[in-house]
This record gives structure tokens, sequence and C-alpha cells, in this order.
């Protein structure tokens, strides 16, 4: 215990010794500096050159900086060096969960180019090359997978993208904070609804018995008709999203300034020019952001809802890449064709984040992710 002591209190002598280095060199690069400046203002009195002066002293005071800012890094880690068995006890956890369940599972993209058997393994399977991408490609039914998971996603994008953007515009507008929290309480409420009770709510509320027949007064089962298949999914993902979705929106037009909108409404500006000359400025960034993030995503539909809503009578629409994947992994055992589709639809996923990255790069002035 005693060693211990001595040591810790070793380690504090020299991180506080280091620590008022720091502050004396501070406190000299600062005397040095107003020094040089007041005899730049005398010399300038005297016909000097006052300009060559600052500029010099300028110099030495980066120079200075520089120096400090090299010194502060080789004590920080010299701290992480004397202390190393901290940072390993709190960061191995982390760095052992992500290695395991994200890094790991990565060589399972193997399966695809295989004939996968299970009782062989990854290693002992047959390797068939490019001849599951092939398989999925040529299929008569690669069309109708590939447009319905784009129809989907696409519209999803467009119907539901400036919903959140509106809301929180909204909600900026109320006064009243009570109001304004009741309100945001009961718009971020669906989104702890679980995916599969929702599709439940769908499938009673659009049923033939349903609240929306009697409304209505008819007997139609819409959850049968492939054509209303998309505009139940996307609306029903708006109202269960939206609400959550416009927090980032919220907290960025908390950074809006009010001077200018108060400037704005004195100078009779309406709500739209307020918007525009405001609060649009404050959120644009990451309006940006969400909007290359979603972009990129737009093959990544999860097969839960799409398959808890799907009928035998909606399939024509209704069947997606994530449903196909499922019922030929999981369901048909094909486990080699399956990680196939799977890997085709992620590497299509990359190719769209990149190029949209790009093109809303082009249009915002080189700004991008």
């Amino acid at each position: 215990v005693k060693l211990y002591i001595d040591i810790q209190c070793k380690n504090w002598y020299k991180i506080n010794i280091t620590n008022l280095e720091h502050a004396f060199t501070n406190a000299q690069i600062t005397f040095t500096y107003f020094h040089n400046l007041q005899c730049a203002n005398v010399k300038s009195k005297r016909g000097g050159r006052k300009e060559d002066i600052m500029k010099t002293n300028s110099t030495s005071v980066s120079k200075r900086t520089q120096k400090n800012a090299k010194a502060g890094i080789a004590g920080t880690l010299l701290y992480v060096r004397q202390h190393w068995q901290l940072y390993l006890f709190f960061l191995l956890p982390a760095l052992a969960l992500t290695i395991i369940f994200k890094y790991l599972p990565m060589g399972g993209i193997l399966i695809a180019f295989q004939d996968y058997n299970p009782i062989s393994g990854i290693l002992n399977s047959e390797w068939v090359g490019l001849k599951n991408f092939t398989r999925f490609m040529s299929s008569p039914d690669f069309m109708r997978y590939l447009i319905n998971t784009l129809k989907l996603s696409v519209y999803g994008l467009l119907w539901g993208f400036p919903i959140p953007i509106i809301l929180a515009l909204l909600l900026n507008r109320i006064q009243s904070k009570g109001i304004k929290k009741k309100i945001q309480l009961v718009l971020y409420l669906p989104n702890f609804v679980s995916v599969i009770v929702l599709c439940g709510i769908v499938r009673i509320f659009l049923s033939v018995t349903g609240p929306v027949n009697l409304l209505l007064g008819t007997d139609i089962n819409f959850m049968t008709m492939p054509e209303a298949f998309r505009s139940i999914y996307i609306v029903s993902g708006i109202w269960q999203g939206a609400g959550w979705a416009s927090i980032m929106y919220t907290a960025s037009l908390s950074n809006a300034s009010q001077e200018l909108k108060e400037a704005a409404v004195i100078d009779g500006a309406n709500i739209f020019q307020q918007i525009k000359a405001v609060e649009w400025p404050a959120i644009k960034d990451m309006v940006v952001i969400q909007f290359i993030l979603q972009a990129g995503n737009i093959m990544s539909i999860g097969f839960e809802k799409a398959y808890a809503l799907q009928t035998d009578l909606n399939m024509t629409t209704s069947e997606i890449i994530a449903t196909y994947v499922y019922k030929k992994g999981l369901i048909d055992g094909d486990y080699s064709f399956s990680t196939a589709v799977g890997l085709f639809n992620t590497v299509i996923n990359v190719i769209l984040l990149i190029a949209v990255n790009k093109i809303v790069a082009k249009m915002n002035d080189g700004q991008g992710l």
C-alpha cells in the first residue's frame, strides 16, 4: 500500500509540475507579446515600422503556441501511458462487443460465393463464385422485387421526409410551453409502439368490419388490394415515425436567432419569410445530413412490417427483396442464395449513399457528409 501511495504521489507531482510549466509558458508568451507590442508602439512613434514588428511578434507567438500545444499533447499521452490499466478496463468491453458482433460476422459474406452446407461449414463448402448472384438477377421475379423495393422506399422518402420538418416548424410557433409539451408527447408516443402491434392495429382498422368501413359505409377489405398496400405502408410509417424524427429539427431550431426573428417581425415579414430568413438556415445542415442518410438507405427496408402486412392477394406489390431474403434463407434454408441477395442489396445501398452524397455536395456548395 505504501509503495502504491508513493507511486501515485510521484505521478501527481509530475502531472502538476507539467501543468505549472505550461501555465508559466503561456504567461511568458503573453508577457512577451504585450512587451513587444509596447516596444513597437514606441518605435513607430520614433519612425520605426510597426507592421514589421507586429508580424515578427505574431510569428514568434504562433511558434511558441505550437510548441505549447505539442507539450500539452505529450503530457496527455504521458498520462494515458501511466494509467493504461484504467483505459483498458473501460474500453475493452466495448471493443470486444464491437469486434465480436460487428466485424467477425462479416466473414459470413463468404457464404454468398459458396454452395453452403451447414455440416461442412464455411471453410469446407464448395466454392461456386458468382453463381448465386446470376441466379437471382436472371430470375423472372428479380425486376418485380427490385421495383417494389424502390417504389416503397422512394415514395416513403418523398412523402415522409418533409413531414418531420413541417412538424418542427409548427411546434416552434407554439408560444405556450405547456401546450407544446403536450403536443410533443402525443406526437412521440407512436414511435414506442411495436411494429407488429402497429400492423395489427392497421389490419383491424382496415378490415371489412373495421372502423374505416363503418365510417365510409362500405365493406372493402383494403388489405387484399395490391394497389392500396403502398399507401397503407407509407401512411402508417409516417404516423409512427414523423413525430420522433422531428426532434432533431426542433433541437436545431433552438439555435435560431431570436433577435433576427424579432427584427423580421418588426420589418413586416410574414411567416414564410421568417422561415426562409431565420429558421431555415438553422436547420439546413441537419436537413441535408438526414436526406443523404435516408436516400442512401433506399434499399434498406426492414422485412418485419412488409411481411406483417402481406397477404396472398397483395403479393404483387408487397413482396420486396427483404421479405424474399427472409423466405429463402430462414424458411427454405437456401442460405447461400439469401446471403447473395442480401449482399447485392447492401452493395446497391453503398453506391446510392456515395452518389447522393456527391450530388448533394455539389448542390450545397460542397457541403455533404
